[in-house]
């Protein structure tokens, strides 16, 4: 099993998972249908490539320009909302592609019919893989749009319960953000520390920081450690799924005061690439 990872628009993150033995494909998150066939190159007469991709919309737009390049090509996912859908999945189907076995997860909570593909294959050394799209993140979770933090918890704990190896993909690369939360959260955890540490190197090399695996993410993303005690101090509340809600208002107020600063940015990024023009001065 091999994962290329694909970085496209601001912050999203698509992948090519490829069964290197029958080149058969799986394409997660088709944003930008290109990307997804600059990265497959030639394929063998017959092989039809499957598509699990989710909505927000950012993570399946590229479902119908995809399905025009290739006739025949399956569309799979659990919301019915999903563009150009040829078959709804139900939780815990397994399909399989070649060695790599598929197990549908649906984790509610980002949206109602948000799914999550735990990939594997039978007596491979190679550890399994996780696509979470907004569900896990690195350091952090998506937020509840359409479902509740109760959702948003159970969903989490069943992604939890996987093995610790399990290499995480998921749809955002949000780590340095979500990881400057982490520290705010637990700022004595040594795991955050040296995590946010590598994150910054990361980001300095413009270098994408997943997959992780779920052993580390217990180790430092707070939505994973609900039932810890400087978690719990933090939003003081001691049920995990209100623990977990609170952690998603105080990340909500967090990122609000660090927003100001972005349309500037985004501003002078505008100018530089000659999308808007400066006025004239006096």
């Amino acid at each position: 099993m091999k994962v290329k990872v694909i970085p496209v628009l601001e912050d999203n993150y698509m992948y090519l998972v490829i069964e290197e033995l029958t080149r058969e494909a799986v394409a997660v998150d088709v944003a930008v249908p290109k990307r997804v066939r600059a990265g497959r190159g030639p394929q063998g007469p017959g092989r039809v490539p499957r598509e699990p991709p989710r909505p927000p919309w950012d993570h399946a737009r590229g479902n119908p320009e995809l399905a025009r390049l290739r006739p025949g090509l399956a569309v799979l996912g659990a919301d019915e909302r999903i563009f150009s859908l040829t078959r709804r999945l139900a939780h815990g189907e397994e399909l399989r592609f070649g060695a790599i076995h598929v197990r549908c997860l649906l984790t509610p909570g980002h949206t109602a019919g948000h799914m999550s593909y735990f990939l594997w294959e039978d007596d491979c050394p190679d550890p399994p893989a996780l696509f979470s799209g907004d569900a896990l993140s690195v350091a952090g979770c998506g937020s509840c749009l359409e479902g509740s933090a109760q959702q948003m918890y159970q969903s989490l704990a069943e992604l939890g319960t996987l093995p610790p190896e399990t290499k995480v993909f998921c749809g955002h690369e949000h780590t340095l953000s979500n990881l400057e939360f982490a520290q705010k959260v637990e700022p004595c955890n040594d795991h955050v520390r040296a995590k946010l540490s590598w994150a910054k190197k990361r980001d300095e090399d413009d270098v994408p920081t997943v997959p992780s695996t779920l052993g580390e993410e217990r180790l430092y993303n707070p939505f994973l450690r609900v039932a810890e005690e400087p978690v719990r101090k933090f939003t003081g509340k001691a049920v995990p799924a209100d623990v977990l809600e609170a952690l998603c208002k105080e990340r909500a107020r967090f990122e609000q005061a660090g927003e100001p600063r972005q349309p500037q940015a985004r501003a002078l990024l505008a100018l530089q690439w000659g999308l808007l023009s400066a006025a004239p001065h006096d």
